[in-house]
């Protein structure tokens, strides 16, 4: 590997081939860390702006103290990162269908594994958060959660993979407001424009459905681009 790109590891996944890069950024030597599984790529920490805006945007929503929080969709760390900066957070669960991630965080490979292992209301688990959610055992504390903020799929049409599709239907967004306190507030990223129909699904369980598009520098592209935050309050 040269001085300036590095690949940190490479797996073998259910799901593909999985690797985390480091590169540094022609112009500013910027350390650059990439997700990529087989060609497309999960996360850059070149663009994390919507990532941090998923867990502002979701926890501007609460009142109150001890906050339980779900994150669903571990990557970089950013979004649980945001998250445990506010401290009226109790507890932050966060569920990553690959454990070689997690193994990238604890193992201080990606950078925000270190704050995140330093916390104690943090706990990284490795599981499908889609059945979860779908199974009704929900993440231990049924009907008590404050937040679920999901970072996962690259939107509610382009899916990682098609098992995840009912998790944005009618029943899937009503199996999602169960496991919120009343309320509580669910949150998403989406790579794509705002979507009506997504919107109007949300309404059937949840309240106060918004889509904020969140704009950021595409050094790339020499312009703006623009990743969609659903927020939806539960009734």
């Amino acid at each position: 590997m040269s001085a300036r790109f590095q690949e940190l590891d490479y797996r073998q996944t259910p799901l593909g081939e999985l690797s985390l890069r480091r590169r540094l950024e022609p112009g500013t030597g910027r350390e650059i860390h990439e997700i990529k599984l087989n060609e497309e790529f999960l996360m850059s920490s070149l663009f994390v702006v919507a990532e941090v805006e998923l867990a502002r945007l979701a926890l501007a929503e609460l009142t109150g103290d001890s906050l339980n929080v779900v994150v669903g969709g571990l990557g970089l760390g950013y979004t649980a990162q945001t998250v445990l900066e506010d401290p009226r957070v109790g507890s932050l669960l966060v569920v990553d269908a690959l454990s070689e991630v997690i193994e990238w965080h604890e193992h201080g490979l990606i950078p925000a594994g270190k704050t995140l292992a330093a916390d104690e209301r943090c706990r990284l688990v490795h599981g499908d958060f889609f059945a979860l959610t779908r199974s009704g055992q929900g993440f231990g504390q049924t009907g008590e959660l404050d937040a679920i903020v999901v970072d996962i799929d690259h939107s509610p049409r382009h899916l990682l993979h098609p098992s995840n599709a009912d998790f944005y239907g009618s029943e899937g967004v009503r199996r999602l407001a169960e496991q919120l306190r009343p309320g509580g507030v669910f949150a998403l990223w989406s790579n794509d424009p705002p979507e009506d129909e997504y919107a109007a699904t949300l309404a059937t369980a949840f309240t106060n459905v918004r889509a904020e598009v969140v704009s950021f520098p595409n050094p790339l592209q020499d312009r703006d681009s623009t990743n969609t935050v659903y927020l939806a309050r539960r009734r």
